[in-house]
């Protein structure tokens, strides 16, 4: 007995010593710049070799440093040796310049605010699994790339479709132009199926229906037994999710379709004539034609996303993105045309001509009305704080800083000056700003026409040039919409990609563009909510719409690694050489845009909390244009990530009260087609 307990005791001390994992770690922080921290680790002890589990998604399970990393911030780390010792740490690199620690601040910030924005009730209820799984791996040609100029053959297979193939095992022999012969070897373990025939064409570069094509570069796929989840490099699975603000958008754009009566469909041809200025009456209320008013909202949504935005959309989503992305720019036409008859219902205009209008006006005394006095100020207060937030960052210093990046990017003389660009950028903002909504409107009125021409000719000449592409295009979108792959999160992932581009840009059910629509000339609120019903169809519709055939018809869509507005850029590029120098230039007036439209907004919502006066107006101003140089000159991360994710909330207090007050907008625009239908409304005479 004492031999064995002596035996059991020798054992467990080797288990103990062989266990004990020691760790040295090196923290760098190797210059002012945001998230370039750098954790090091030196194991010692335990069985190697050792895995890492880092709570930072991008580090592989094997790489005992962590980069890119947001200093100030926590991270943790498992260590795990051969024989299964654990040990947890965590470290944290420390925050050194002024700008680190404002990004390390407002991490955990952006964190819980997009815990709430980002939520999944559908994943959280049960009734959806998130996890992204694969259920069969498809096997391309090696060092494939849309780059390639080349044409494949399938030689010969070499196991029999419909078999069980191993890790490692050849399955096929494939052969170039030049007749060079490589042999494919299986990646996975399972059954084999054939996507080309024995002797059949791969992919041909001179083919653009294999160009355009999604997963044309494949020669088999290779079903597991069970799905297989696909992970990030840390070993966490990647997800899906259905957003909340998402949902939120979406449900209430459909809501409204349907509550309106199809006004999207039905109002469009009413729209274009009051755009055209056809019902312009010059002695009604209000500082701005419906044109202008139409202008400036343009200019506050059509801007980087339409650019950057759609690029992530498309290569997250692939072609299929496309589809959704239209669908839901034209539910989000009747939420523009509830928010902003409600805008100019509800305004207020003063003795001096100025005019305050928007969601913090019809959400306080719209729900005032309704004997929800106290709901009607907190929904009021909530938004008009939101709308502060977002016109400082998502509606300033987001653009400024992103026009910056673009602009250097092609125009290297301006590399390292932020500081001068953000100046000068500000003084050109401001030379409109303080005009008023007058000067806006007359600003926007000129600029959006010629921005968004420039962007939709270069657009329709790369897709005219490319025109015998158009069926490989249309049928990869509807086959991407309806049947992707998994790789790409399915039907539903595919679904979610498009809707989000599309409501984070026309920003339909946000309530900003009611604030401008607010100022329109105007006796009849519904008249300027058809005007308004024309925002997304320009902004998602055709602007979103145009970029992504763009992608699609140049097969950019299939490129790996690239994403965001120098995808964009590289399309245009790959069909008009100089383009991508006009891109970067119209990506200014883009940014420059909505910082002008964006001042407005944050204006009304400045002058809600803290007065009407002018000198209240003036402050404002010159708060926004410091915040144009900061944006421009500084990398703020997180700072821009929160104020961006503003603008989104600002639908929640907007829609709930759009959803109280729907009732009363469908009464207004029965009233309205009654009027319209007997002639009863001011009418330009023909000269």
């Amino acid at each position: 007995m004492k031999k064995y307990m002596s035996f059991v005791f020798l054992l467990f001390s080797i288990s103990l010593f062989a266990q004990e994992l020691k760790v040295k770690e090196t923290l760098l922080n190797p210059s002012n710049k945001i998230n370039d921290g750098v954790i090091k680790l030196e194991v010692e002890g335990g069985t190697p070799p050792y895995q890492y589990k880092w709570s930072n998604q991008a580090t592989s399970l094997n790489s005992n440093e962590s980069v890119n990393l947001v200093e100030g911030l926590s991270y943790e780390v498992v260590i795990s040796d051969a024989s299964g010792a654990q040990l947890t740490k965590s470290y944290k690199v420390p925050a050194k310049a002024i700008t680190e620690i404002f990004n390390g601040a407002m991490t955990p910030a952006v964190s819980a605010m997009g815990a709430v924005l980002f939520w999944d009730p559908f994943a959280a209820i049960g009734i959806y699994d998130p996890v992204v799984y694969a259920d069969v791996k498809r096997v391309s040609i090696p060092n494939w790339s849309p780059e390639v100029e080349d044409k494949y053959t399938l030689k010969e297979w070499l196991r029999p479709e419909g078999s069980k193939v191993k890790k490692g095992e050849a399955i096929a022999v494939i052969e170039n132009k030049s007749g060079t012969t490589e042999t494919i070897l299986a990646p996975v373990n399972g059954g084999l199926q054939y996507l080309v025939k024995e002797g059949g064409v791969i992919y041909n570069s001179e083919n653009m229906e294999h160009v355009i094509e999604q997963g044309a570069n494949f020669l088999a796929a290779i079903s597991y037994d069970e799905p297989v989840a696909i992970t990030h490099p840390n070993g966490d699975p990647q997800e899906k999710a259905i957003p909340f603000i998402v949902i939120w958008l979406v449900v209430g754009a459909l809501f409204f379709t349907l509550r309106m009566g199809f006004i999207n469909i039905r109002g469009f041809r009413h729209a274009l004539e009051l755009a055209k200025g056809k019902y312009d009456d010059p002695d009604a209320p209000g500082q701005v034609t419906h044109f202008q008013a139409l202008a400036t909202a343009v200019s506050g949504t059509v801007g980087l996303g339409n650019i950057a935005g759609v690029g992530v959309a498309v290569s997250l989503g692939g072609a299929g993105a496309t589809f959704w992305m239209i669908v839901c720019g034209l539910l989000g036409m009747s939420s523009k045309f509830v928010e902003c008859t409600l805008g100019v219902k509800y305004r207020d205009i003063l003795p001096d001509g100025r005019v305050f209008g928007g969601p913090m006006n019809y959400l306080r005394y719209g729900l005032e009305k309704r004997n929800l006095k106290g709901l009607g100020k907190v929904l009021a207060s909530l938004f008009a704080v939101l709308a502060v937030g977002a016109s400082f960052g998502g509606g300033n210093m987001f653009q400024a800083n992103q026009s910056f990046e673009q602009l250097s990017g092609q125009f290297p003389v301006l590399e390292g000056n932020g500081f001068w660009f953000g100046v000068i950028t500000a003084i050109l903002v401001g030379v409109v700003i303080i005009g008023g909504i007058n000067s806006i409107a007359q600003v926007t009125g000129r600029v959006v026409p010629v921005m968004a021409s420039i962007y939709i000719l270069a657009a329709m000449a790369v897709i005219i040039i490319n025109i015998e592409n158009i069926g490989p295009a249309f049928s990869a979108i509807v086959d991407g919409a309806f049947s992707p792959s998994a790789i790409k999160g399915g039907v539903i992932g595919v679904l979610i990609v498009g809707f989000q581009r599309a409501a984070f840009s026309n920003e339909a059910g946000v309530g900003s563009a009611a604030i401008a629509h607010s100022t329109a000339k105007t006796n009849h609120p519904p008249s300027e909510g058809f005007v308004a019903l024309l925002e997304p169809f320009i902004d998602t519709v055709v602007v979103c719409t145009l970029t992504a055939l763009v992608l699609i018809f140049t097969g950019m869509h299939e490129v790996d690694g690239l994403a965001g507005a120098q995808l964009t850029s590289d399309a245009f590029g790959s069909v008009i050489s100089w383009f991508p120098y006009v891109l970067a230039l119209a990506v200014f007036l883009f940014a420059f845009s909505t910082m002008i439209s964006w001042s407005y907004y944050g204006m009304r919502a400045w002058t809600y909390l803290f007065g009407k006066s002018k000198k209240t107006e003036f402050v404002y101003k010159m708060l926004f244009l410091v915040f144009v140089v900061i944006g421009a000159s500084v990398s703020l991360g997180a700072v821009l990530d929160f104020s961006d994710m503003m603008i989104l909330a600002m639908a929640f207090p907007n829609i709930i009260g759009l959803y109280i007050m729907s009732g009363e907008v469908k009464v207004d625009l029965e009233d309205y087609w009654t009027k319209l239908k007997a002639n009863q409304l001011f009418k330009k005479q023909k000269v």
